[in-house]
Order: C-alpha cells, then sequence, then structure tokens
C-alpha cells in the first residue's frame, strides 16, 4: 500500500467515525425549547438583581442590609422560572420536543434553581458578619451541587413508579428561598439549607406534579407570585403573607419524608405481620 492510500484509507476511517444524525433538527428550537431558555434567563436575572443590591449597597452604605424589593424581585423571577419549567414538559409531549429538549431543560435548572438559590444563600449571610463566611459558602456549595448532582441522576435513573427521587430541584430552591425570606442567618437556618441538600439527593420519592396535581402547583406558585408583591410593597400584612407562606412551603417538604417513613414503616409491619401468619 503506498503513502497516498494510506493517507486516503485513514481520511474515510475518521469519516467514519464522525456523529451522524439529524444535525439541522438539532438546532431547530421548538416551544418547550423556548420555555426552558425563558427558565434560565429569569435564573440569570434574578443573580443580576441580587448582585446588584449587594453592589448598591456596600458602595453607598459599606454595610449591606437586605432589601425585601430586591429580594422579592429575585424570588418572583425565579417563580417565574418554575412556571416555565413545569410547562416546558407539557408543551413538549402536547406538540413536539427538539433533539437538546432535555439538555436545555437541565441546564436551565441548574442556572434558576441550583446556582441562583446558592447565589442567595451568600447575598443573605455572607455579607451579615453574623457567621463565619466559609461556612456561609458551604451551604451555598451544597445547594449547587445538591442541584447538579440531582439533575444529573433524574437524567440517568428512573423510579418504577414514574415519581422523582429526591426533592425536585424547584422545591427545593423555593424551600431555600423561603429559609432566606423566613429566617435571619444563623447555624440553625444554615444547618436547615444543607438539610433541603441532603433531600434533592435523597431516595425518597416524591410525588410528580400530573393533572390535577400540576394545576395545584402552578396555583401554589401564582398565590406565592401575589403574595411576594403585596410584601415587597409594603402593603397592610404582607409581613404576615410572606411568613405563612415561607412556613407552608417548609411544612410541605418537610412532612413528605416523615409522610414517607410511615408509609414504609407501615408496609414492613403488614409484611412482617404476613409472614407470621403463613407460619
Amino acid at each position: 500500500m503506498t503513502a497516498a492510500e494510506a493517507d486516503w484509507s485513514m481520511e474515510g476511517e475518521e469519516e467514519d467515525e464522525e456523529p451522524r444524525g439529524p444535525v439541522g433538527k438539532a438546532f431547530r428550537l421548538s416551544a418547550a425549547d423556548s420555555l426552558s431558555i425563558g427558565n434560565a434567563v429569569c435564573g440569570f436575572l434574578a443573580v443580576c438583581v441580587l448582585a446588584w443590591s449587594a453592589i448598591t449597597q456596600l458602595q453607598v452604605n459599606r454595610e449591606f442590609e437586605s432589601d425585601p424589593r430586591y429580594f422579592a424581585t429575585a424570588v418572583v423571577l425565579l417563580l417565574i422560572g418554575a412556571t416555565c419549567d413545569l410547562f416546558d414538559g407539557l408543551v413538549a409531549r402536547r406538540f413536539r420536543a427538539s433533539a437538546m429538549g432535555a439538555e436545555l431543560d437541565n441546564l436551565a435548572d441548574v442556572i434558576s434553581f441550583g446556582f441562583a438559590p446558592a447565589f442567595m444563600v451568600v447575598a443573605w449571610a455572607g455579607f451579615s458578619h453574623k457567621l463565619p463566611l466559609w461556612i456561609v459558602l458551604a451551604a451555598a456549595v451544597s445547594v449547587l451541587v445538591a442541584g447538579v448532582v440531582r439533575l444529573a441522576r433524574f437524567a440517568c435513573v428512573k423510579t418504577k413508579s414514574g415519581d422523582f427521587m429526591g426533592l425536585p430541584i424547584p422545591m427545593g430552591a423555593m424551600t431555600v428561598v423561603s429559609i432566606v425570606l423566613l429566617f435571619q442567618p444563623s447555624y440553625l437556618t444554615l444547618l436547615g439549607i444543607f438539610a433541603v441538600a441532603w433531600l434533592m439527593v435523597s431516595r425518597i420519592e416524591y410525588p410528580k406534579p400530573k393533572g390535577n396535581l400540576a394545576a395545584v402547583v402552578l396555583g401554589w406558585i401564582m398565590i406565592n407570585v401575589a403574595c411576594l408583591v403585596v410584601w415587597a410593597a409594603d402593603l397592610s400584612g404582607g409581613d404576615l403573607l410572606i411568613q405563612i407562606g415561607a412556613c407552608m412551603q417548609i411544612a410541605l417538604v418537610s412532612a413528605i419524608p416523615l409522610r414517607v417513613l410511615m408509609f414504609k414503616r407501615e408496609q414492613r409491619k403488614e409484611r412482617k405481620e404476613t409472614e407470621a401468619a403463613i407460619r
């Protein structure tokens, strides 16, 4: 074989190794992809709002105090992102999904429900000088890492029941936000943030919002947005509304694992009773 023939043979092998598939279709965005991109934009804007708040106050006052208007704006943006995340799957099933729909969805979730709430933890507790910066950063990193691992596992592992394994990342983000809005920075509240991060990577199954449950979740988001608007506008009863909403979010996330544990305990008890009866 001559050198020219060898080069031609190697070029042919390289061409064969190139990926084949509907490359043109991979660049076409569907309606569901637009919602995923909207989710990512909302998460980015939430981070920008919080960063602008911190930079402005540190330049003027040289001390940071959380401004309800900026935090409320950031949370409303995250809730809008959660609404986009809720509907992108429904739109993809109803119409069509692109070749990169699932990847876009996960990447958007990392921004809106991983990085944005982690940055909110830093803005909330990192400038307060009440806690060591390293433990605040550790709590923020735990939220981000748990969210990334949660999404990676969701892409690889499917449960038999079809439910979510671990706390869904949008609900985890909203729980972290609830802790930030409801409490002052302390070791106890940071422990709660670490607990939320653990729930996201746990094996506890959470029900997937379908049908009526999806409508309930959407209604819950709209109620939260209304409460945040009242609170940010400093209207009468706004503080009470935001406290009730945050407490309900934390209680909901805490109650589901307890219910799952009780259900499994009942199952084990029934199984033992059945085995005893057979013997």
